[in-house]
């Protein structure tokens, strides 16, 4: 797989398509890795006349992985009381390193599309950088905002969940996660179970998504600063998310001059195909409107 090999690590990524035609980049979610986009949907994106790039985020896949551990527990108990943390890395470092991976592929500038941490990440690089960004698009994700997109009990259950330490053991946990949050009546036990063996057989560091959980938790809220963007904005939320509540896009979409938000009745927190007719339909008329492109 290729890498980037940028200052202080070293990024992963698979091209969809031919980079010749308008690229967009995608960023996954919380530990999650390039392999775990579902390549139908990646085919459809590039069958409208753009390529993808999908990347690993430090710390998951094929990326660079750091050694330090953190303690989730002590660093919410000390930002809930309002003292500073010292982390391994905050988002503005996740956006940086997609900026080097851009550069590392000769792009100016490109549409953004992040889920959940990914949408953080877009929202950071946006934020930084407004000028590699062609236009924002943030799914189920949220401002930094504490007081939004609050996890309801199953999902604060999912999100403290770590997976034994045992590879076999860790697919039945982690496929009990993604039941519980996934969109009422579509899990598919099957190809889950595939994807997600695939996946530890790549990587398998519950480490490394504790460090990103710290950089999301330290980052802060974005609020003040999504209220400058210039940057277009579609955020899109399912209505049934119990990881990220639906406020937490309502925030995002109400922070951002000129945002547009796009609720999905229904849906938790995953993209099954189910949605894609409608959700491929907005984002891709928005992307054209934005990228220069006639869908």
């Amino acid at each position: 797989m290729p890498t980037a090999r940028l200052s202080n690590v070293m990024i992963a990524y698979e091209v969809d398509g031919d980079l010749s035609d308008p690229p967009i980049v995608l960023i996954h979610g919380l530990g999650r890795q390039l392999i775990e986009w579902d390549p139908l949907l990646v085919g459809r994106i590039v069958s409208a006349g753009y390529s993808v790039v999908r990347l690993d985020n430090r710390d998951v896949g094929e990326s660079s992985h750091l050694a330090e551990k953190v303690a989730l527990g002590e660093i919410r108990r000390a930002l809930e009381a309002g003292d500073e943390v010292a982390v391994p890395y905050r988002l503005e470092d996740m956006a940086a390193d997609v900026v080097g991976l851009l550069d590392h592929l000769g792009i100016e500038a490109a549409p953004v599309v992040g889920v959940s941490m990914g949408g953080m990440i877009g929202q950071t690089l946006a934020i930084e950088t407004p000028g590699r960004v062609r236009s924002l698009t943030s799914i189920m994700s949220s401002t930094g905002d504490w007081e939004v997109g609050v996890p309801d009990a199953e999902g604060m259950r999912a999100l403290f969940h770590a997976p034994p330490p045992d590879g076999e053991r860790a697919v039945d946990t982690i496929l009990e996660t993604r039941r519980m949050l996934a969109t009422e009546g579509t899990f598919d036990e099957e190809a889950e179970r595939t994807l997600v063996t695939a996946a530890i057989n790549r990587s398998f560091d519950p480490a490394g998504v504790g460090r990103q959980l710290a950089a999301i938790w330290a980052s802060g809220d974005r609020t003040e600063r999504l209220r400058s963007l210039d940057v277009p904005t579609l955020v899109v939320h399912g209505a049934a998310d119990q990881l990220v509540a639906l406020s937490g896009g309502e925030a995002t979409a109400a922070a951002i001059p000129r945002a547009r938000l796009l609720v999905v009745d229904g849906m938790g927190h995953d993209l099954p195909c189910l949605h894609w007719d409608r959700i491929l339909g907005v984002l891709l008329t928005f992307l054209a409107a934005n990228a220069g492109r006639v869908c």
